[in-house]
């Protein structure tokens, strides 16, 4: 993974980085949280055309061998104790937490796989201009822990199509407001999406409370 990748990034090298140019493709990158939000493309968003059926999901995932879509083989990834698969790939049993609301979950239904940066928001930040293809892959994506979350239904239903600017997790732990606004940058600038004013406004915001959170993404392919 990108994580595994990186850690043998020195501290002087981190300095340096928001000083660099744009990284080249595929290249993985870590900087801190301030300097990856400035990295951030700006641009209007556009709504106009947005069909969620536009981004096909849950593929065959993975492994399509295994029986298990993207939704389910992200359950089990991200499972806390691990659940039992059964024919067809039904989970059974098992524990996960939603960090969204800090909420253990024993049953897979009351999960929902969230896109990090919602597929209307995706959408609107350029996606729009994407192949039926590439929307596929990032509707899809498991090649970064952070795209896609497995999280409660109530919150990731709170949460809908909005970005930063007018929602944030309700966790009650400050830090996973930062690790959410590092994940939500990180996954923009995987895929080379943009921000609005006011998104990168709130993503400004919230650098100020985060002066240790570091951002990690490898471009996507």
């Amino acid at each position: 993974m990108v994580k595994s990748a990186l850690r043998g990034l020195t501290a002087a090298a981190l300095l340096v980085l928001p000083l660099a140019p744009a990284p080249s493709a595929h290249a993985a990158e870590r900087l801190p949280l301030a300097a990856a939000v400035e990295r951030l493309p700006l641009a209007a968003e556009s709504r106009e055309g947005y069909e969620r059926t536009v981004f096909r999901h849950w593929n065959a995932g993975t492994d399509p061998a295994d029986g298990c879509n993207t939704r389910a083989e992200v359950l089990i990834s991200e499972a806390v104790e691990a659940p039992q698969i059964g024919p067809n790939c039904q989970l059974t049993g098992g524990r996960w937490f939603s960090y969204y609301d800090a909420t253990s979950v024993t049953s897979a239904a009351g999960l929902d796989i969230d896109h990090m940066v919602p597929l209307a928001e995706a959408w609107d930040s350029r996606a729009s201009a994407w192949t039926a293809r590439r929307r596929e892959a990032y509707a899809n994506d498991q090649g970064a822990e952070a795209s896609l979350v497995a999280v409660t239904a109530r919150s990731n239903r709170s949460k809908s199509d909005q970005d930063p600017a007018t929602w944030m997790p309700p966790a009650p732990d400050e830090a996973v407001r930062c690790t959410y606004a590092a994940q939500w940058v990180g996954t923009k600038l995987r895929w080379g999406l943009a921000v609005d004013d006011t998104e990168l406004a709130a993503l400004r915001d919230v650098t100020g409370g985060c002066p240790l959170e570091a951002v990690a993404y490898e471009p996507a392919m």
